[in-house]
């Protein structure tokens, strides 16, 4: 701050130490003028123009000094007030420009919240079509164009449930009811929505719960335990599915292990990023890269570590720790 506010002041202590160097070459060139008052007036005119720029300092720099610091969240309430004119036109159109934003944010907030509640409005909307489509399909008696027609359905199904469940991330917190739930029968639904596409692509399911129980939020951990199947019955054909649960650590741990087609090992680390699909394939126009991005997001909200492993042509194998109970509890009580 110090060396700006010399630079902005250079012109005035420019123009002070061209007066005192012309005083001293008036005093050297007329021989009738004292030269030595004339070192004692310049040796004073310094210490004062000194105590000036200090007074000036301090008394200047506070209202930049405050803008400086300012944190750029359209809070006006910490910048210094203004005691010059041109400090008062600076706080005039900074307040004045902070008002806009903040009615700007307000309004495009208010056209998100409207948007995103049409949306969902609309999707609650289809389910209802969407169950009839179901009934009907159900009565087909063509079993190869029931598998079919299953199966899309089941794909619209999926994607209109993560879009509801994408929407209600963003207030997770106001939408959890924490329960012991009981993971056989969480797991067992998710796998019977998924029935007609293992069927179709030759998939069983060995399950292994030596774990039965879990503190968490039965419609967030369905959804997560939904995202973690589709991605393995998807990258998978004619094989077994291993869902196990485990206690490490005091902690309980669910395993979804598959034997497909696997991950690359440049790709692991990005599997959560939002819109990531993958490196190796990219002709597979299915995916769509929200699936485990949301999974991660909704586990981060259950205070749920969700870790992954792959080997390319061996399978992947996923990984949901659940916190200690006292853990979140005392979470939860806070």
């Amino acid at each position: 701050m110090i060396k700006a506010f010399f630079i902005e002041r250079r012109s005035w202590i420019a123009m002070f130490l061209l007066q005192q160097v012309l005083m001293l070459f008036i005093a050297y060139v007329d021989s009738s003028i004292p030269f030595t008052p004339i070192l004692y007036m310049i040796y004073l005119s310094f210490l004062i123009f000194f105590a000036f720029l200090l007074v000036r300092f301090r008394k200047e720099t506070k209202f930049y000094k405050s803008l400086k610091e300012w944190e750029h969240h359209l809070d006006v309430a910490n910048i210094q007030g203004a005691e010059t004119p041109f400090e008062s036109i600076i706080e005039t159109s900074i307040t004045g420009q902070t008002k806009q934003l903040k009615q700007r944010a307000a309004q495009h907030r208010l056209a998100l919240e409207n948007e995103k509640d049409d949306l969902m409005a609309w999707a609650h909307e289809v389910k209802t079509p969407l169950t009839a489509m179901h009934l009907i399909i159900e009565r087909i008696e063509d079993q190869t164009v029931k598998a079919q027609l299953a199966y899309e359905w089941l794909r619209i199904h999926f994607l209109l449930d993560r879009q509801l469940h994408q929407k209600r991330m963003s207030f997770i917190e106001n939408d959890l009811s924490i329960e012991v739930l009981e993971l056989k029968s969480l797991i067992f639904k998710e796998i019977k929505d998924l029935q007609s596409w293992c069927i179709q692509k030759g998939i069983g399911f060995d399950i292994r719960l030596e774990a039965p129980e879990v503190l968490s939020d039965a419609k967030w951990l369905g959804f997560i335990i939904r995202q973690l199947l589709t991605n393995a019955v998807k990258y998978s054909q004619a094989s077994d599915i291993l869902v196990s649960s485990f206690e490490k650590g005091g902690r309980v741990h669910l395993e979804v292990k598959d034997f497909g087609r696997g991950i690359d090992p440049k790709d692991i680390a990005r599997v959560f990023d939002k819109g990531f699909t993958s490196t190796t394939k990219h002709d597979s126009q299915a995916s769509t890269g929200m699936g485990l991005y949301l999974a991660k997001k909704a586990a981060k909200a259950l205070l749920i570590q969700i870790e992954v492993s792959s080997s390319p042509g061996a399978g992947t194998t996923f990984i949901l720790a659940f916190p200690k109970r006292n853990e979140f509890e005392r979470v939860i009580s806070v």
